[in-house]
């Protein structure tokens, strides 16, 4: 255990000015706890324990006894005041009771009935809280009691309407917890049939776009291919249909001339004459095939 004389020789710079001045206040914080100490032990009867005397114990010590003296200072100046106030009281009391006495009004020579209702109305100014039984002050001790019941009356209307409010909204709150309650258990309920139909999704998903990876290689190569063969967007569905159209009249417009070149086969063989048939033939063909060109190249021109 360390002393006071420890912690005050403690230190390697103990020489200072400075130091000797903080090592006195140490000192005298130690004296003054210590002596508080004794004092309060004292009182309980008992001996001041054994313990080190750190300077931050003995801060925390100091500021309690500097509060403890405090208050029992304050706590003597009133219990000083109660008993002067008690000793002016008992002196009064004992001079109206002479005064009464002189008088015959003494408590002894009174009927009970009146001191009962003195003891009575001696409750009431305690309860109204005034210092003398004058009918002004009763009347106006009862109005103050009047406003504050009138203010009480006020504030419990106000508050049973707030609660009543509070109740309401209870009330709604209950309700809308029970159906949140009723839609989590129904949610909680179509956990499961929503997970199967969410994989279900998955894998059609996946074979999805396994197909759109089928059908794009497919359209790839198809493209590729149609750039082989040399299509071009010129040759449209439409140009086509009026290409076959216009094939069809040409074959309408040749077939009584291909007919007419059979039934030559069935004449005698004239060599000149069929010559002369033959080149018109061809005259006619040529014409034909330059028609249906002019007709292609329109339609091409047009389309674009």
């Amino acid at each position: 255990m360390s002393s006071s004389s420890d912690i005050i020789a403690g230190g390697g710079a103990a020489d200072s000015p400075a130091n000797e001045s903080k090592s006195g206040f140490d000192a005298n914080r130690i004296g003054e706890v210590k002596s508080w100490l004794v004092s309060q032990f004292d009182a309980a009867g008992k001996d001041v324990p054994d313990f080190e005397y750190t300077p931050r114990s003995i801060s925390y010590l100091h500021n309690i006894a500097t509060v403890s003296q405090a208050k029992t200072q304050a706590a003597a100046i009133v219990a000083n005041d109660f008993r002067q106030k008690a000793a002016e009281y008992r002196s009064q009391a004992a001079r109206i009771r002479e005064i009464l006495e002189n008088v015959g009004l003494a408590q002894e020579s009174l009927p009970s009935n009146v001191v009962a209702s003195a003891q009575v109305l001696s409750n009431v100014a305690d309860l109204l809280n005034i210092r003398d039984t004058e009918l002004s002050s009763f009347l106006v001790a009862m109005g103050d009691v009047s406003l504050r019941k009138t203010g009480v009356e006020e504030k419990r209307a106000k508050v049973q309407k707030e609660s009543k409010a509070l109740l309401d909204y209870t009330r709604k709150a209950i309700a809308r917890l029970t159906y949140l309650k009723r839609t989590l258990a129904q949610l909680e309920d179509d956990v499961a049939p929503c997970e199967a139909q969410i994989e279900n999704w998955k894998t059609n998903l996946t074979i999805m776009q396994s197909k759109e990876r089928q059908y794009l290689q497919q359209y790839s190569n198809y493209k590729a291919m149609l750039s082989r063969v040399g299509y071009t967007p010129e040759i449209s569905h439409g140009v086509l249909v009026e290409m076959a159209e216009h094939r069809k009249e040409l074959e309408r417009t040749t077939k009584p001339i291909l007919d007419t070149l059979r039934s030559y086969q069935d004449l005698p063989p004239d060599k000149a004459l069929a010559a002369l048939a033959i080149e018109d033939k061809k005259r006619q063909y040529a014409a034909a095939e330059k028609y249906f060109e002019d007709v292609l190249q329109s339609a091409l021109a047009t389309t674009d």
